[in-house]
This record gives C-alpha cells, structure tokens and sequence, in this order.
C-alpha cells in the first residue's frame, strides 16, 4: 500500500487539547531539514521535541501502539524500532507556516532508516484555515483528513507537504517508525 492510512480518533479531543498546552509552554525551535540545516521556503515551523516536555511518556506509548496497528492492518514492513523521538510541530498564519513537498527518508543517519511516518492532527479544524497535510504517492494529490485526534500514517519515501496557513494556528505530532533498508 501506497497511501495514507488513517486511524481515526486515535487521539481524544482532551489529549490532544492537553499535548497542545504542554508544547505551547516550551521553547519551539525552528523547524529544520535533515541534517539540521533550516530554509524558510521549504519549511517554517516551531518544534519541539516530546521527550523535551514534562509529562509526556503517554504520548509514545500511544504512538507505538498507534504504528504496530497501522503497520499490521496496511502496510505489513519490517519495523524494528522508534530511533527519534516524537516531535510537535506548530504552523501559524503569522509566519505562513508550511512544509513544501518532501519526504522523510533522507541521506542522515536516522532518516535513512526511516519507513513508517504518523502523523496526528492536534488542532480542532475551525482553528485555523489552509494547513492542509497532502501526499503524493503517485500521480495524484491526496488530503488528509482535518478532523482532530487522527492519525495519518504513509511510507517515510512517499512525498508529501503541509500548505501554508492562512489564518490561525495548526499543531501536528509526527513520528517515524525504523527499520532495515527497503528491498
């Protein structure tokens, strides 16, 4: 499979409610590329990193389990394990916070080993406009879906962005799933 598979309401409302305050409270770096360099045309994001919030431990136990489902329902890869830890990204209409096309399988040393992205959607829908997760796993556009508490999850290779927002502020939790090289 190819595309995106979607676990709705992965999340409740009330969890992602309560990620979004804990990452609103921390630092948020700028969002880089691999390798760590930053350019505004491709992306422009705060993150921060999850290990990096107070009480946040739940947060990859429901990640885990969350990519052992998907991964055994659609897409059946040799995962072997969760090498980065989850990150929390905000894109705000103040900046045009956007991630041009890419995708998550690059030449460092963890993104080579990268297979399974999720993606969460933390932020209720009427709270920001634009913002919108698409894949291209062929020739076509595919959005995901905008309603809060789902988990999107594709192949690391397939390419995908986040078009800019346009007024408020979208949050987004992302983790990749590890393993051997793809054969």
């Amino acid at each position: 499979m190819l595309g995106m598979h979607t676990l709705p309401q992965a999340f409740s409302t009330q969890d992602c409610q309560r990620l979004c305050a804990l990452a609103a409270t921390a630092t948020l770096r700028e969002g880089g590329l691999v390798g760590g360099v930053t350019d505004g045309r491709i992306r422009r994001a705060g993150l921060v990193w999850v290990d990096d919030l107070p009480d946040a431990g739940w947060v990859m136990d429901r990640m885990t389990s969350l990519v052992a489902q998907a991964n055994r329902d659609a897409f059946g890869f040799d995962l072997s394990d969760f090498s980065e830890s989850a990150q929390v990204a905000r894109y705000d209409a103040r900046d045009q916070g956007h991630f041009d096309w890419h995708a998550d399988i690059g030449a460092g040393t963890l993104a080579a080993r990268r297979k399974l992205t999720v993606v969460v959607q933390l932020s209720d829908p009427g709270d920001y406009t634009g913002g919108t997760l698409e894949t291209r796993a062929d020739s076509n556009i595919a959005a995901a879906t905008r309603v809060q508490g789902s988990a999107i999850l594709f192949p690391s290779f397939v390419l995908h962005r986040v078009t800019p927002v346009t007024t408020g502020t979208r949050w987004s939790l992302t983790l990749w799933a590890h393993g051997p090289a793809f054969r």
